[in-house]
């Protein structure tokens, strides 16, 4: 029987996907979860095979679950489901060590497929995300950069800014004219439009 932790910040949803899974005789979901702090706190007790992870939780993303769980708990494999599916995305997810990448468009059979291809150590990825990843070329902006460059997508100044990321005002401009000139913006609003667009950040 393979174990499974679903975690989505949408009821519905979660509640589907756990009936769905149910339905098979060799799938058992043990917990599900609303937000990723949720998620990790019921993996490390529960240990199950596998979690099926929504990409935008509402505290920390599938992503940086993942990365937890990865570190934390290594016999749990790890799969994304999402609806926001950008190429940025998925090499983050791929990068931190997620074995399966989805659309939530994906019938049942083929979500099950996956899970137990996941849990056997195989790996997944749609193959319509892979072929958009593979065009859309890799991120020219540093770690720093993006972190910025997301502080400063909902129009906050630079000194809230610098707070955030517990820098000084001109280091956070040093980093935002970077990320704009990387991504040939006229300005930060849209670097940061930009970058976002195309799962950057």
């Amino acid at each position: 029987m393979i174990r499974i932790l679903l975690a989505d910040d949408e009821h519905l949803i979660r509640g589907a996907l756990a009936a769905l899974l149910s339905l098979e005789d060799d799938l058992e979901v043990v917990a599900q979860a609303a937000t990723g702090g949720e998620a990790l706190s019921l993996a490390r007790a529960l240990r199950p095979d596998v979690a099926v992870l929504d990409l935008q939780l509402p505290d920390l993303d599938g992503v940086a679950v993942a990365g937890v769980l990865h570190a934390e708990v290594p016999t749990c494999h790890t799969m994304i489901v999402t609806s926001h599916g950008l190429p940025g995305h998925l090499k983050r997810a791929l990068t931190g060590g997620v074995r399966g990448f989805l659309a939530k468009t994906v019938s049942a059979e083929t979500l099950a497929t996956v899970v137990r291809t996941v849990h056997a150590g195989g790996r997944y990825v749609d193959p319509q995300l892979a072929a958009e990843a593979i065009t859309a070329g890799v991120s020219p902006l540093t770690t720093r950069e993006s972190e910025v460059l997301s502080l400063a997508g909902d129009g906050a100044p630079v000194e809230e800014i610098a707070r955030r990321a517990a820098l000084s005002p001109g280091t956070v401009r040093n980093y935002l004219s970077s990320a704009v000139g990387k991504t040939g913006a006229a300005n930060r609003h849209e670097a940061s439009r930009i970058a976002r667009s195309r799962g950057w950040i």
